[in-house]
């Protein structure tokens, strides 16, 4: 699930059987969950976001740039933003866990324009990327203020940076401002259609470097940032009664089907699921 799943909403969510997930509702930052799952818990999917996240117990077992991976207790899950993933149980007694979905940009805000950390294999056994971790992942009844979160945020990427074989100490390696610029102008109307040509006269880079400083910084291209944008709107519409086909178009989709197909890739869930879930 994407970072708005829980805008303003707390409280166990019942799925199927015993399975269950409960989301925080902090004044900042992004999502945070805690859940249970038996069985199969998502479809393959992606999304824009690090997934954070610590098992609590059993066996965390995920598809992960095309092997099986296994999260136990005591490591750290780093999924990279727009990579590949699915989740299901490792044994019939099912695992539970805590996740937070922080925006690549949030941790750009930390490193100033060096390439994104990315953790081999998905989960790091690192003590200092736990402790931040875990900082990040604590209980879901207990809020995190805006500053905090900003503290927070602060240890976790120089942790991710350190336990993905960074030294810190890199030159910048792309035009980290050139790319905030086009970020923000895909922010600020996500709905309408956008061009390269556009781009390019807003962040005054080339097209090419452009897409390739975008995905260096911010974990994916200028295009799927600015669909998952529109897929947030679309959850908030859905979330306040706007039926699915008002929602895609409002968003900028071309149709409802369109949506539904990125929601899917997106989230490993339909939209209708979705929001069976959410809302109880």
């Amino acid at each position: 699930m994407n970072k708005t799943d829980a805008d303003g909403f707390a409280g166990r969510i019942q799925t199927s059987g015993r399975d269950w997930i409960r989301l925080a509702a902090d004044a900042a930052g992004g999502e945070r969950l805690e859940a249970f799952f038996t069985g199969r818990a998502y479809r393959p999917h992606r999304h824009d976001t690090y997934a954070i996240g610590q098992t609590l117990a059993g066996v965390q077992s995920f598809r992960y740039r095309g092997t099986e991976r296994h999260s136990l207790p005591g490591g750290t899950l780093v999924l990279h933003p727009d990579e590949l993933h699915d989740g299901h149980a490792g044994t019939v007694a099912g695992f539970r866990y805590r996740i937070a979905y922080v925006e690549p940009a949030a941790i750009q805000a930390v490193l100033g324009g060096r390439a994104l950390p990315f953790i081999d294999g998905g989960i790091s056994r690192s003590p200092q990327l736990f402790a931040a971790g875990r900082a990040l992942l604590r209980g879901i009844d207990e809020p995190i203020e805006a500053l905090d979160y900003d503290d927070t945020l602060y240890d976790l990427a120089h942790a991710l940076e350190a336990a993905a074989g960074g030294s810190g100490r890199r030159p910048r390696i792309a035009d980290h401002r050139a790319a905030e610029r086009a970020r923000d102008f895909l922010r600020a109307d996500p709905a309408r259609a956008v061009t390269m040509a556009e781009l390019e006269r807003v962040s005054g880079r080339n097209r090419w470097s452009l897409s390739r400083d975008f995905r260096l910084l911010y974990g994916t291209s200028p295009y799927r940032y600015l669909v998952m944008r529109r897929l947030e709107a679309v959850k908030g519409a859905l979330r306040a009664g706007v039926p699915p086909a008002e929602a895609a178009l409002g968003a900028g989709f071309s149709d409802q089907s369109h949506m539904t197909r990125h929601f899917t890739r997106a989230f490993g869930i339909p939209p209708a699921r979705w929001l069976s879930i959410i809302s109880g």
